[in-house]
């Protein structure tokens, strides 16, 4: 399956900015965590706000719906923050935040997507047989071209989607063991202390996850496979036409993103427009095909959550309504 087996270290460097490390988000929070335990709200919002973004970041992975994300997001701070008397230091805080976070998410009620997909019997079939009429309807499309700074925001919005719903098609335990070992590259102690299994069977899960990705997308993406014609720009006036993608209210493209390594900063409430990504794919055709898939599912927006989390648990441990910090 075209190298699916192999993996190359030097080529998955080029992604690193965009992945998320245990210790970065420890030595952030760390500063907080005594503080918060003691009961000191400024601590509280300090600590929330060092956190939020990733806890949003993988709850919009783990769910794809904003909305969904946002509540999913709130209850996991207010769960951490509820039980930070219980973080003994035994690991790294954030291997902590994070096995809170996978225990919500994995346990929690279905949420939007996941009925959605339900409903309709989406599978992983289902999207290649869209992804076929895509390309005829395509084929025979008379509708204009949009202008390029807007194709570039549908195209982006198409990549997100689709690859979105190809998480989807996985249950949850394999989707957040694809999304903590290849998204967020960590390692499989990491991953196997986060969801509370051994490395054997977090790699274990990791590798099926990683091998129905590889299957689909080696036979149907044209990112991952330049033989296959499927390309997110082409399936853009069938996305619009079915009302998988609204131009006027894209969910994904133009989410606000955090700010990353070495760039310039962006206010909560600030949308950057994505970056084109023709660097991107020009690398991914030097990748093996496994290199490749994760590159595509790193490419999605460094999600930033909206700023309302922080203020709202600092206001209710300012309350005394909040009373279950302290050891």
């Amino acid at each position: 399956m075209l190298g699916c087996h192999l993996r190359s270290l030097a080529a998955r460097n080029d992604y690193e900015e965009g992945t998320t490390s245990v210790v970065a988000v420890t030595n952030e929070a760390d500063t907080y965590v005594g503080r918060a335990k003691m009961g000191d709200s400024a601590a509280v919002e300090a600590l929330v706000r060092a956190i939020q973004d990733r806890i949003y970041g993988l709850a919009m992975r783990m769910l794809a719906d904003p909305a969904d994300a946002q509540d999913a997001t709130q209850e996991i701070l207010m769960k951490v923050v509820a039980n930070l008397a219980s973080y003994r230091g035994e690991s790294a805080f954030a291997t902590w935040v994070y096995r809170v976070a996978a225990n919500h998410l994995l346990s929690a009620r279905k949420h939007r997507a996941e009925e959605r997909a339900e409903q309709m019997g989406l599978t992983f079939d289902t999207l290649e047989q869209m992804l076929q009429q895509g390309l005829a309807f395509s084929a025979v499309s008379a509708a204009p071209q949009p202008p390029p700074a807007e194709e570039r925001v549908l195209e982006e919005e198409v990549k997100i989607g689709c690859t979105q719903s190809m998480l989807l098609f996985l249950d949850r335990e394999h989707r957040l063991a694809f999304i903590l070992g290849e998204v967020l590259d960590l390692t499989g102690e990491e991953g196997a202390a986060i969801l509370g299994v051994t490395p054997p069977a977090f790699r274990k899960r990791l590798s099926r996850a990683r091998a129905r990705l590889c299957a689909f997308m080696s036979r149907q993406c044209g990112l991952v496979n330049h033989e296959r014609p499927c390309r997110c720009a082409v399936q853009i006036p069938f996305a619009v036409h079915a009302g998988i993608v609204d131009p006027a209210r894209p969910r994904f493209a133009t989410h606000p993103v955090r700010m990353r390594h070495g760039a310039g900063p962006a206010g909560p409430d600030e949308a950057r427009p994505p970056e084109r990504s023709d660097q991107a794919i020009a690398r991914m055709r030097e990748l093996e095909t496994l290199e490749k898939i994760t590159a595509v599912f790193r490419s999605h927006p460094d999600y930033a959550a909206p700023d309302v989390f922080a203020g709202a648990i600092k206001g209710l441990v300012d309350s005394g309504k909040f009373g279950v910090l302290s050891e």
